[in-house]
């Protein structure tokens, strides 16, 4: 049996793989794959993939992008999910803060440094002209239970994060939800360390040949909305609206799109220098 130890966030895009391990159909084939949840999002992704505690991670795709480019040896194999991830832009529920335009020059609760949360206020200030410098301040909360608390606290004035995971928090507190800022690009790849890859690609093959034919037909699964809704803590039609907007991948990303994200970043100064795209995507 082959070990490997998988990485992503406990929320609904994961569900295929939740289905597959169910199923054991990794075993089935000689894998013993483990999942490991990151409640710190991409940024403790990326540190995990570069310090060797996993193998393998469904993350942003700009995240470890960024990363990359920053010397993390890994390489995208895989497309996750294709449709763009739609941030949320939350203020505490007391606060005075009734536009996005309100938080010009006020405080953004990331999760941490290089996390999805902390590029794409960059991306969020672009979009409204916001001066990078002087109109952005960050305060890390490490994560969403930490937003929870340290919002209502005063300690940071806004926070983005997926809109649906949490959607249960705007309908009951403590946040309110006063904006919304699409990914431009797919929002979610499967990261492997390159090491991982040149010793056994065959077994990453198969895991990818696994999880593909679940998302494939993952929307046709019978009562997929309703599982959803229960595990998750969602109303069943937040749910659907979700389904409709989000389609899964079994492609891997495109050259351009990886030219494309890389001068996103560079012109926002996250990151220093772009790469080939051959040095950021893996073909198997």
């Amino acid at each position: 049996m082959k070990n490997f130890l998988i990485g992503g966030v406990p929320e609904h895009f994961n569900l295929p793989w939740y289905l597959t391990l169910r199923d054991k159909e990794y075993t089935a084939e000689g894998i013993n794959l483990r999942w490991k949840d990151f409640f710190g999002g991409t940024g403790a992704m990326a540190k995990a993939l570069r310090e060797k505690e996993i193998d393998m991670a469904v993350i942003l795709t700009e995240g470890i992008i960024r990363d990359i480019c920053n010397g993390n040896d890994c390489s995208i194999v895989q497309v996750f999910v294709e449709s763009p991830l739609i941030w949320g832009i939350h203020v505490d529920k007391n606060s005075d803060y009734q536009s996005v335009d309100d938080l010009k020059g006020k405080s953004a609760a990331i999760s941490r440094y290089g996390s999805g949360s902390h590029l794409m206020a960059y991306v969020n200030a672009e979009n409204l002209g916001w001066d990078k410098e002087s109109d952005l301040d960050f305060e890390v909360v490490r994560n969403l239970e930490g937003a929870l608390e340290g919002l209502p606290e005063g300690r940071g004035d806004y926070f983005m994060w997926e809109k649906f995971t949490t959607k249960p928090y705007v309908d009951n507190g403590p946040f309110r939800l006063v904006g919304e800022c699409p990914t431009p690009w797919p929002c979610f790849v499967i990261a492997v360390r390159n090491e991982v890859l040149e010793n056994d690609p065959d077994s990453i093959k198969t895991i990818l040949e696994i999880i593909n034919n679940t998302t494939a037909d993952f929307k046709n699964i019978p009562s997929i909305d309703r599982m959803i809704a229960n595990r998750y803590n969602q109303k069943l039609d937040d749910v659907r609206e979700w389904l409709s907007l989000t389609e899964w991948s079994q492609q891997n990303l495109k050259a351009e799109e990886v030219r494309r994200i890389q001068q996103t970043l560079l012109e926002l100064e996250l990151i220093d220098n772009t790469l080939p795209a051959d040095k950021i995507l893996s073909t198997i």
